[in-house]
């Protein structure tokens, strides 16, 4: 009976880490085929940059709401419908005539990315009881989180080797399978009454779109005067959208989650880090492709050491944390990354490979402590009756900080070299004269401190929890029960 069981939760972790790892992977994966997909599609960057905006938009303003759903119908069932929408999609996506329907099933992909991701950690908290649950957060961290960077490889990849089409249409197949097993296998918890928060989500997407739309602009030449009259409609929208959230019976940012200092400093931390690390990533890629001349593919092959040690790792990180608890584990691993941002920082036209090496496999290493411990935190201090909830704010915070990481780095390259140089060492079809080297480099160094200071708030998040949580489950982690 005990084999059985372990067996049956076996198999939904499996299911949950291939349909997690899906949604992460395809926030990324377009990156590197950009190019192809360009001139495959006949269009230009300012329009090919929103396949990737609207996915990483849709998932942040979708996803506690759909955690709130999940608790409501089943997160079973909301996770299994997930998975079959963002299959359906990722086949048209694949399939696509023109950028306009790409764009569009792009969003249909990410609101089923959102019912995997919104759902996931409050499945992981009904199936694996307080002792083990941190190292079966430590094997979902590897769909969450590094998903994000095997995109990027993986997109490089494919692209080279067979075309743009197939890094949508592989998702068919895995996602069939995971359907399959999800459908069998997840069942539905006791069910808790939500309503939807139509106000706060169109105050959100108007705030994220015109975030999102300042970079764009920035890099697409607009004018001064647009590009400051979408930011400022971004920040009111989203002043308002906290004014919202106040007064809402099942907010998407439950502002009174943060009445928790335990709970408020973890959800930080997961915001942090998200906008603080993930730029590092695409940053790098621009160091390689622009200054360095690397195709996309070398460039991306270069991150895979940093890759392979945080998948290795973070399961095992996820049993330390059972055994240590949140707080050290998450704090080392975040300044680990930091240690990883100043040798980028160093970084120049002659540099080795090897440095670049050596900082991705140090933030790797961070990276494996950071993700399940903190996941792990997160949950602690949450309500059984909201695991649905707050694993989708906590999602929700870091889609948002990874969709400024891409706001962020697209601005970056675009304010220190020339408009069309930017286009063309983001889409990796150009390499740097000196004059041009030394602004970009420049514009880099500046970007990856920004990056430092950013993880350093998020250290200092993680390090600001007290009390021990490898016992509690519940609100108030901060005591022993």
């Amino acid at each position: 009976m005990q084999e059985s069981e372990t067996s049956h939760r076996n198999i939904i972790l499996m299911v949950l880490i291939i349909g997690t790892m899906m949604s992460a992977v395809d926030s990324t994966i377009v990156l590197l085929a950009l190019p192809k997909i360009n001139g495959a599609l006949l269009t230009n960057f300012s329009s090919s940059i929103w396949v990737i905006l609207i996915y990483l938009m849709v998932v942040a303003i979708f996803t506690t709401q759909l955690g709130s759903v999940g608790d409501s119908l089943g997160r079973g069932r909301i996770f299994s419908a997930g998975i079959a929408l963002f299959t359906v999609a990722s086949v048209i996506c694949g399939l696509s005539p023109n950028i306009s329907v790409l764009i569009s099933m792009r969003g249909v992909q990410a609101f089923g990315a959102s019912m995997m991701q919104a759902n996931s950690g409050a499945i992981v908290a009904d199936t694996f009881n307080p002792k083990i649950r941190g190292k079966a957060f430590g094997y979902t961290t590897l769909g969450w989180n590094i998903g994000g960077t095997l995109g990027i490889v993986l997109g490089g990849v494919i692209t080279y080797y067979l075309s743009w089409n197939y890094i949508f249409l592989i998702n068919a197949p895995i996602g069939l399978v995971a359907f399959i097993f999800s459908v069998k296998y997840i069942r539905d918890s006791k069910k808790v009454k939500h309503v939807f928060d139509f106000p706060g989500i169109a105050a959100l997407a108007i705030s994220l779109f015109s975030l999102s739309y300042s970079g764009v602009d920035v890099a697409s030449g607009a004018g001064k005067s647009t590009i400051l009259t979408y930011l400022a409609i971004g920040i009111i929208s989203f002043v308002a959208f906290l004014v919202i959230e106040t007064k809402s019976k099942n907010p998407i940012i439950d502002l009174g989650a943060f009445k928790s200092k335990y709970l408020s400093l973890s959800l930080m931390a997961t915001f942090l880090q998200a906008t603080g690390y993930l730029s590092v990533v695409f940053l790098l890629i621009l160091y390689l492709q622009g200054v360095r001349g690397l195709s996309p593919l070398y460039a991306a092959l270069i991150l895979v050491p940093g890759y392979v040690i945080a998948s290795f790792l973070s399961p095992k990180m996820g049993k330390v944390t059972d055994r240590f608890g949140s707080r050290t584990m998450a704090t080392l691993g975040i300044f680990l990354m930091i240690m990883a941002v100043i040798i980028y920082t160093q970084l120049n036209s002659t540099s080795s490979y090897y440095q670049v090496i050596t900082g991705s496999l140090i933030a790797g290493v961070g990276g494996s402590m950071f993700w399940p411990s903190n996941n792990k935190a997160v949950m602690a201090a949450a309500q059984a009756k909201a695991f649905g909830s707050t694993s989708g704010l906590q999602r929700t915070l870091a889609n948002i900080g990874t969709l400024l990481s891409f706001v962020i780095t697209i601005s970056v390259a675009s304010l220190t070299v020339p408009r069309y140089v930017s286009y063309e060492i983001f889409l990796g079809d150009g390499a740097l004269n000196s004059a041009q080297f030394i602004a970009f480099m420049g514009g880099l160094r500046y970007a990856f401190i920004a990056s430092a200071v950013i993880l350093l708030a998020a250290g200092f998040c993680s390090f600001m929890r007290s009390g021990n949580d490898i016992h509690i489950t519940g609100a108030h982690p901060e005591k022993k029960s």
